[in-house]
C-alpha cells in the first residue's frame, strides 16, 4: 500500500518537493517513519475571549492557550495498524512553554472509499476531521481541515463549527537550510483567529513498521 497521502492526492504527489515526498510517503509498506526536531519560532493564540476553546482542548491534546518564541519542538509520524485493522499514521506533536509539556495527538487514517483522509484528532479519538489535501506551485503541501464529527460511547453528531475551528495547515522544505517549514493557524467563523504557529525542523526516518505505545492513542474509534 503506498501511503495515504499519495493515494488521495495522486498525481498531484509527484509535484511535492522531493524531501516533502519522502516525509508524506511514511506508510507499513515504506517501512520508516519521519521524527522531526526543530524550533517553533512563534506560537501564537486569538484574544482572551478565545481562551476558552484553548483550554477545552488541551485537556485532550487538541489545542492550548499556550505561547512563546523560539520553543524546541518535536513531531513524530510512525505508521501502524489499529485494533481494527486500518493502516493508521502518528502525526503526535509536542514542545514545552511551562513545566509540562505540550501535545497535540493526531492520528490518521485513509477512509473506506479510499479518497480522503480522516484525522482523529486528541487523545481518545472523540474528534474525526475530514481533510482536503492540495499542492502549491512551489512543491508545498496545503492540508485544510473541513467537516468534524464527535465521537464518545453511544454519541455521534457533527460538532458544531461555532465551537471549533477550522485549520489550516502549510508545509514546505527550504532548499537552503535543508529544513522543512511548517505553518498553522485555526480560525473560527465567529470569533476569528484562535490559535496558529510557525517553525522549522529537520527530519531522521527510522525504520518502523509499528508505533510507540505512548504515541498511540489511548482509545480507536471505528466510527468514520
Amino acid at each position: 500500500m503506498t501511503s495515504m497521502f499519495e493515494t488521495v492526492l495522486g498525481d498531484d504527489f509527484s509535484r511535492l518537493h522531493p524531501m516533502l515526498q519522502k516525509r508524506f510517503g511514511v506508510s507499513l509498506e515504506s517501512g520508516y517513519a519521519a521524527v522531526g526536531t526543530g524550533m517553533m519560532s512563534s506560537i501564537r493564540r486569538g484574544p482572551w475571549w478565545t481562551v476558552p476553546f484553548l483550554w477545552i482542548g488541551w485537556f485532550r491534546n487538541i489545542l492550548t492557550p499556550d505561547v512563546g518564541e523560539n520553543v524546541p519542538f518535536r513531531i513524530e509520524n510512525y505508521p501502524y495498524r489499529d485494533p481494527f485493522g486500518r493502516e493508521t499514521g502518528t502525526f503526535v506533536r509536542e514542545y514545552t512553554v511551562r513545566a509540562k509539556p505540550t501535545r497535540f495527538d493526531a492520528t490518521m487514517i485513509l477512509n473506506a472509499a479510499g479518497d480522503r483522509i480522516i484525522d482523529y484528532l486528541g487523545t481518545h479519538q472523540h474528534l474525526a476531521v475530514d481533510l482536503d489535501l492540495s499542492v502549491d506551485d512551489d512543491g508545498s503541501l496545503r492540508l485544510r481541515s473541513d467537516a468534524q464529527r464527535f465521537y464518545e460511547g453511544p454519541l455521534a453528531f457533527r460538532f458544531p463549527m461555532l465551537f471549533s475551528g477550522r485549520a489550516d495547515l502549510t508545509e514546505s522544505f527550504d532548499d537552503e537550510t535543508n529544513e522543512f517549514v511548517i505553518a498553522l493557524e485555526i480560525h473560527n467563523r465567529t470569533f476569528g483567529f484562535l490559535f496558529g504557529y510557525t517553525g522549522r525542523f529537520t527530519c531522521e526516518f527510522p525504520a518502523a513498521t509499528d508505533a510507540p505505545e505512548r504515541l498511540k492513542p489511548v482509545r480507536h474509534e471505528l466510527r468514520e
